[in-house]
């Protein structure tokens, strides 16, 4: 048996890495299947989304493998692949989805309505996502390959760009999801809020989509500092609590065409001591936005967060101010992005030079075995998004 080492979740702010199983052709009940492939993985990304978990904010177990941003190449294929061949190199959509459903066939594949026994959506290595392992790991299973998995052109040209094509299995597309839902175009004004990874791709999208001016805010010194290094505009959250006010300053006037979420449930309040408040960015999204503008969500929200502060936040229930958003005729698009809908268009963007998505994440190589060291990192704030190198294929 072929050996095998993953990212494993061990409790509240402890991840390690540790001996796990090959990978087998089976799906979370057991069953085999001949749908799927084997990958070695080449590339997998730290996501804010491990965080929460490792965080202890939602009901995730212990011994779970983490990491649902893969990018590999295919060691084996099952009998029923017709389409993906050994030696592929390929992004995985963080999405796992059947292809047949109503959903996926509606390209909504984020809520595949059977991969999951207990709910629409599945993902891997994610808590109440259908049991699929995560892929923060040496070899990682995929199902339903031929549907999932986009190969890249050229493997040469991929792994020169690999630091930008990695980004494709969650970040860019959940950010482009988030500026696509908002409805930014030519000449938007736009705010995203949160300047992580996924804000700044979100920014990224929003320039390309062809924004006027993105506005990234966040209360991270580090954080704000890259936001303006590669050409957005921050907003400093610590210097004010009315964030229309904040905007005015730069714009001539208190709000934007388009806003986009990327902090989710663990926001904070603006202004200097700001304190843990979930709905805080939602209710200052529908303040700034223009009538008849647009407020997309990619930050992710759960429905049990055992770390709240009061009992309404423990089943994910918000104090939102719905009415101001109903009055101003606001549209909100939540959700898990669907994937798939976006990946060929954001692949040749990055094979072509027109999103150096790598750069504007700030993409930072680092070992498996130091997969610990990155959680840290991130979880305090880094301006950094940490890529996991498995076999030692990315360089430095």
């Amino acid at each position: 048996m072929a050996e095998n080492r993953g990212v494993v979740f061990l409790g509240q702010n402890k991840v390690e890495v540790q001996s796990i199983d090959f990978p087998k052709m089976q799906n979370p009940a057991g069953k085999k299947v001949g749908h799927g492939v084997i990958l070695k993985v080449v590339s997998t990304n730290i996501c804010g989304s491990d965080q929460h978990m490792v965080r202890g904010r939602t009901t995730a177990p212990t011994g779970m493998v983490l990491g649902h941003e893969i990018t590999g190449e295919v060691i084996e294929a099952g009998s029923d692949v017709e389409y993906i061949k050994v030696g592929d190199l390929v992004t995985v959509p963080f999405n796992v989805a059947c292809g047949r459903c109503r959903t996926c066939r509606e390209q909504q594949t984020g809520v595949c309505l059977n991969v999951n026994p207990g709910r629409a959506g599945g993902a891997y290595g994610y808590v109440d996502m259908g049991g699929w392992i995560g892929g923060q790991a040496e070899f990682v299973f995929v199902p339903y390959a031929d549907f999932n998995l986009i190969p890249f052109p050229d493997k040469a040209q991929a792994m020169e760009k690999i630091l930008d094509l990695t980004m494709l299995s969650d970040i860019l597309p959940t950010g482009f999801h988030g500026a696509v839902t908002a409805g930014v175009g030519v000449g938007s004004t736009v705010y995203v809020a949160g300047a992580g990874p996924v804000g700044m791709a979100a920014a990224a999208s929003a320039q390309i989509l062809g924004a006027a001016v993105v506005l990234v805010g966040d209360m991270n010194t580090d954080r704000l500092k890259h936001v303006a290094d590669v050409g957005f505009v921050p907003v400093d959250l610590r210097e004010g609590d009315n964030l229309g006010e904040l905007i005015e300053k730069i714009l001539g006037k208190p709000e934007v065409d388009a806003a986009i979420d990327a902090v989710g449930f663990e926001a904070k309040a603006q202004g200097k001591n700001g304190q843990e408040a979930p709905a805080t960015v939602l209710n200052s999204l529908m303040s700034v936005v223009r009538a008849a503008g647009g407020i997309g969500i990619p930050g992710l929200y759960v429905t049990e967060d055992p770390g709240a502060a009061d009992a309404a936040g423990k089943t994910g229930n918000l104090s939102l101010r719905f009415g101001l958003g109903w009055a101003k005729s606001h549209r909100f698009y939540t959700g898990q992005t669907p994937v798939l809908k976006y990946n060929r268009q954001l692949m040749q963007a990055i094979l072509h030079g027109r999103i150096p998505i790598a750069k504007i994440v700030n993409a930072t190589v680092i070992s498996l075995g130091d997969a610990a060291e990155g959680y840290k990192a991130f979880d305090s704030g880094a301006a950094k998004k940490f890529v996991l190198d498995p076999h030692g294929l990315l360089g430095k």
